[in-house]
C-alpha cells in the first residue's frame, strides 16, 4: 500500500530537474500523493511545465514569495482546485551572489532583508495563508542546510537566513500543532543544484564529504526525497519542530 495514497502535496521551489524539490515531488507521487507545483515567473514556467506533465501534476501556479498578492492567489487556487490539502513542501531560498562572495561584514542591508524574506519569512507567510486549508494531520516541511548552525565559507547571509528558517519552523510547529499540523526541516548535504552553484567553494565541499563523512559519499535527490516521504506520511505522526539531517553524517564530524 502506498504511504501517501489520498494525500495532496503542494510543492514550492522547483527550478529544474536537478532541484531537491523535484526529487521530492517524484517520491511523493510514487507513494500515491497528488501534487501541484509552483513556478517563480514566466521564464521558469517553461521549465516547470514539462516536469509537471511528467508526474501528472494536478495544476501549476505562479508564486513569487516577495509579492504579497501571490499569497492570496495561491490560497484561492488551492481552495478552488482541491479544497484542502495535506503536505506543504517549502524549498525556497535566495541570496544576492555579491553577498555570498564578499566578507560577511560587508553584507548589504537590502541583501540581508532579501535573503531572510525569501528564504525564511516565506514559510511563515505560506503557513499563515494556507493553514485554513491544511487537513488534520498535515505535514509542512522546509529545506535547510548546516550553514545555519556552523560557519560554512561562502554561505554567509544565507546561513543567517537558514537559521531564521529553522527557528521559524519551531515556532510554527508550536503554533500549528494545536491543529495537529506538523512542521519540520530537512537539512540536506550539498547537492549539485542551481542554487548550490552560487555558493563559492561548493566543489571542495563535495570532496570533503567523500573523504570525511561517516558514509564517505555525497547525498542525492533521492536520499532527501526518502526523508521527505517519511515526514509527509503518518509514520512521522509524533515528529514536529525538528531538523532532520540527510548529509551522510558530515555534520557530526569535526572537519579541521
Amino acid at each position: 500500500m502506498s504511504l501517501l495514497a489520498g494525500k495532496k502535496a503542494l510543492v514550492l521551489g522547483i527550478a529544474n530537474d536537478r532541484s531537491i524539490a523535484w526529487g521530492i515531488t517524484k517520491a511523493l507521487k510514487a507513494q500515491g500523493a497528488q501534487v501541484a507545483l509552483s513556478y517563480l515567473n514566466e521564464n521558469l514556467q517553461k521549465r516547470v511545465e514539462p516536469l509537471a506533465d511528467e508526474v501528472g501534476a494536478d495544476f501549476i501556479f505562479e508564486m513569487d514569495v516577495t509579492v504579497d498578492e501571490h499569497y492570496d492567489q495561491v490560497k484561492k487556487i488551492v481552495e478552488e482546485k482541491w479544497g484542502k490539502f495535506d503536505i506543504l513542501v517549502h524549498s525556497l531560498a535566495f541570496a544576492d551572489k555579491n553577498d555570498l562572495k564578499a566578507d560577511f561584514s560587508d553584507t548589504t542591508r537590502e541583501g540581508f532583508k532579501m535573503a531572510c524574506d525569501i528564504s525564511a519569512f516565506s514559510l511563515v507567510g505560506l503557513c499563515h495563508h494556507l493553514k485554513p486549508l491544511l487537513n488534520d494531520g498535515a505535514s509542512v516541511m522546509a529545506m535547510t542546510y548546516h550553514g545555519s548552525v556552523q560557519v560554512v565559507p561562502g554561505y554567509n547571509v544565507m546561513g543567517v537566513a537558514k537559521a531564521a528558517l529553522e527557528s521559524s519552523a519551531r515556532y510554527l510547529a508550536e503554533d500549528l500543532g494545536r491543529n495537529n499540523i506538523r512542521v519540520n526541516c530537512i537539512s540536506a548535504g550539498p547537492i549539485r543544484t542551481l542554487a548550490a552553484s552560487g555558493v563559492p567553494g561548493m566543489r571542495k565541499m563535495f570532496d570533503t564529504i567523500e573523504e570525511r563523512a561517516p558514509l564517505r559519499k555525497n547525498v542525492s535527490q533521492d536520499d532527501v526525497a526518502g526523508s521527505a516521504v517519511y515526514l509527509a506520511s503518518d509514520l512521522s505522526n509524533g515528529v514536529t519542530g525538528q531538523v532532520i539531517y540527510v548529509d551522510s553524517g558530515i555534520s557530526t564530524v569535526a572537519c579541521i
